[in-house]
């Protein structure tokens, strides 16, 4: 992802990338702080969802990582994965 030359994962810039049964891992390598799916199984359509309300929500100052997340998302991160991001709230 050509972003990730001119923005490091930890700062302004969230990249969520994916569809269902995407190569999660390449994508991860790739630069995306969250991606589908790392099982390669069907995604809800509503996981990409909570993952962005929860960084939009989180006070800037706070890293919110996938262990942050996973209670919130269907099949608890078989649909989505990640590392971390800083909240834009």
């Amino acid at each position: 992802m050509e972003v990730r030359k001119a923005q490091p994962k930890d700062k302004d810039i969230v990249i969520f990338a994916g569809a269902c049964q995407s190569f999660f891992e390449e994508i991860m390598k790739a630069g995306a702080n969250f991606a589908s799916s790392p099982a390669r199984i069907l995604i809800d359509f509503v996981d990409p969802l909570v993952v962005a309300e929860k960084i939009a929500t989180t006070d800037r100052n706070r890293i919110i990582t996938i262990r942050d997340i996973t209670a919130e998302l269907h099949d608890e991160g078989k649909r989505v994965g990640g590392s971390f991001a800083k909240g834009k709230k």
